[in-house]
């Protein structure tokens, strides 16, 4: 698992801005469902990764791969979930993901 680095929170990011999406995004998001059970912090990352791809959400990349890693998702599994989302999601999504993967790992 690779060590734990603090980012701001959606109250720090948002809550100036839209603080009841921020709230919710905090409370409900992160405080409720991520938290549940059923599901590891390791594989929620995972399916929010693709998920991300799937949409071309890549903003939210900078965010999510960072949060994968320290969930225990190597660079390595990221890559090939990258490349596996390039069949199902689009080469283009993909090539868009892989782009930011780049800055974020070198930025790690």
């Amino acid at each position: 698992m690779t060590e734990k680095t603090t980012q701001p929170g959606p109250r720090e990011l948002f809550g100036d801005v839209a603080p009841a999406l921020a709230a919710y995004s905090e409370d409900v998001l992160f405080g409720q469902a991520w938290k549940s059970p059923e599901l590891s912090p390791r594989d929620r990352s995972l399916v929010t990764v693709a998920s991300l791809i799937t949409s071309g959400s890549s903003e939210q990349l900078t965010f999510h791969l960072p949060l994968a890693r320290q969930n225990g998702v190597t660079e390595a599994e990221l890559i090939e979930t990258i490349t596996h989302m390039a069949f199902y999601a689009g080469w283009p999504k993909a090539m868009s993901a892989l782009t930011v993967a780049r800055e974020v790992f070198r930025a790690a």
